[in-house]
């Protein structure tokens, strides 16, 4: 698996998502710059990308808006409309959806305070490329940082995504229960992660790639990493 890592101007999880991919489970993982019109290294296309955290080009304007306009975005586009999975982590969940290729926003944390912690998912879906190796229900702990990680949809977008099954992850208590405590940062219906109608372009706000090892806290991170690398 070639996995490409996009980088933008203020990236700040570009290492962690090339050490978590490369280095602990043993992918192929290149950077592409924001300004290039493909998705290769080596003469070699990418099978997977991933947009990783941060804070693109400062997060002026609105987080992820600018980015959402780099040139490659445009390959990233072509990519995902090809089929190819894309995994777009906190500030990459946050270019997703201002690129249009996601439903819905990204809007300040309801307490109005960036959040560091780890937090509980809970597994809606097994059927998709970044969680076939998860089970039914299970619950993963995995950490989130973020100021503006709501995520904000209207009350007819709502009803389409519940309708068609796109919430992947949602904020759950350590027992799996969607409890109005366990939504940290008052996302709607406690939506921690959505993938696209196909189904091949995820977002989520927690940081799997910093949840591999357990020396570092925790390795559920790996459920879906190592899903999308055998995808």
């Amino acid at each position: 698996m070639h996995v490409a890592v996009v980088t933008f101007p203020g990236s700040n999880c570009v290492e962690d998502a090339t050490y978590a991919i490369g280095a602990v489970l043993g992918a192929s993982a290149f950077t592409v710059w924001h300004t290039a019109d493909t998705l290769e290294s080596g003469g070699k296309p990418a099978d997977a990308v991933v947009i990783p955290g941060g804070f693109s080009y400062g997060d002026y304007l609105r987080c992820g808006a600018l980015a959402a306009h780099s040139p490659v975005m445009k390959a990233v586009t072509r990519f995902a409309e090809s089929g190819g999975p894309v995994l777009g982590i906190c500030n990459g969940f946050q270019v997703l959806t201002e690129a249009g290729l996601l439903p819905g926003q990204l809007a300040r944390n309801a307490g109005l305070r960036f959040m560091c912690k780890d937090v509980h998912l809970g597994v809606a879906r097994t059927d998709l490329p970044f969680t076939h190796r998860a089970a039914p229900g299970q619950v993963l702990r995995l950490p989130v940082a973020h100021a503006d990680g709501r995520y904000y949809v209207g009350d007819q977008e709502l009803a389409e995504i519940e309708a068609r099954g796109q919430v992947v992850f949602r904020y759950v208590d350590e027992a799996g229960n969607a409890t109005p405590e366990a939504n940290v940062n008052g996302s709607r219906n406690s939506i921690a992660g959505l993938t696209n109608a196909r189904g091949n372009v995820l977002g989520m706000m927690p940081h799997p790639e910093r949840a591999v090892e357990a020396l570092l806290g925790g390795e559920d991170g790996r459920v879906i990493l190592e899903s999308l690398l055998s995808a």
